[in-house]
């Protein structure tokens, strides 16, 4: 009985206490307010910067810094990996300041939120690959960013939009080389043929073009198009003459999507008549990709 009154008096003075607080924070003044989501934002305090934030929006919504506060509000969650949050406070800035002077700061972090939204692109920059899953939110990114920059161009954040672009139009060049190099194993010939292609025509500045058009080759000798496949191959050499699959003649090697296991014991026994070949693709990151350096977002006004 003594325990269970105990526990009551704890959260009564738990509860009393919160009270107390809310009715200080009632008391300051939106200077007040907005010096303290400043110094939670200093301390890298994210939650307590965003609930601050939020208060002051609440209480003085079209007071002196509620603009300010709004802006302050999205690179909080930012900095929280609110991702969706982000997003949501970036279209809803956008929407209520179309003309303000900083709303280009909401359309950067709305694509650099969508940069970040799916954990595949944390581990693409650590080095993991991202190409074998679905792209929807690079995808939903590029077109952010592109937008940000038809409006924008002349911004100070620009400059790190048109890097990220491009890193995610390497990414989506490569998932169609991925997918090209899947329907090899596949047998759709035709299919693997369209996506390199594809690659080619949208992608021509990307690292995988190479790929894109060892895919073409590849595939139209399957399908005995072989006066379509000469052409890619001569795009190929003339263009990337150090491709690994070209011959040192220019030609082009039809095994080199193959890879043989390596030789045991069964292997030399048999004579090799029960090798088989698996098929590894096309895939010459390696040679060919760029490096990508990623950067912490800058605070409204930072550039």
């Amino acid at each position: 009985m003594r325990f269970a009154t105990l526990v009551m008096c704890i959260i009564l003075a738990i509860l009393s206490g919160c009270a107390s607080r809310e009715e200080k924070r009632e008391g300051l003044t939106e200077q007040e307010v907005y010096e303290s989501a400043q110094k939670h934002l200093n301390n890298s305090s994210w939650q307590a910067a965003i609930q601050t934030l939020q208060l002051l929006e609440e209480n003085f919504p079209f007071g002196t810094y509620g603009e300010q506060a709004q802006l302050e509000l999205i690179y909080a969650h930012y900095r929280a990996q609110d991702y969706e949050d982000v997003i949501a406070n970036a279209d809803r800035f956008i929407r209520l300041h179309p003309q303000h002077r900083d709303v280009d700061y909401a359309f950067y972090m709305r694509g650099l939120a969508s940069f970040h939204q799916e954990s595949g692109f944390v581990g693409s920059l650590l080095g993991a690959d991202n190409t074998d899953r679905d792209l929807g939110g690079a995808r939903d990114s590029f077109e952010h960013f592109a937008q940000f920059i038809q409006r924008f161009p002349n911004s100070s954040y620009a400059p790190d939009a048109q890097k990220r672009m491009i890193y995610l139009r390497n990414v989506l060049a490569r998932y169609e080389v991925h997918i090209a190099n899947y329907y090899f194993k596949r047998g759709a010939y035709l299919a693997a043929a369209k996506r390199g292609n594809y690659v080619v025509e949208n992608f021509q500045q990307a690292p995988a073009v190479p790929d894109g058009l060892a895919v073409m080759a590849q595939a139209y000798y399957l399908m005995g198009m072989d006066e379509l496949a000469e052409t890619a191959v001569t795009v190929l050499a003339s263009n990337f003459p150090d491709y690994p699959a070209l011959k040192e003649d220019g030609e082009f090697d039809q095994t080199f999507f193959l890879k043989r296991q390596r030789r045991n014991w069964f292997s030399y026994v048999t004579f090799g008549l029960f090798e088989r070949a698996e098929l590894s693709g096309f895939d010459t990151r390696r040679q060919y990709n760029p490096e990508f350096e990623d950067f912490q977002a800058p605070r409204p006004g930072e550039g």
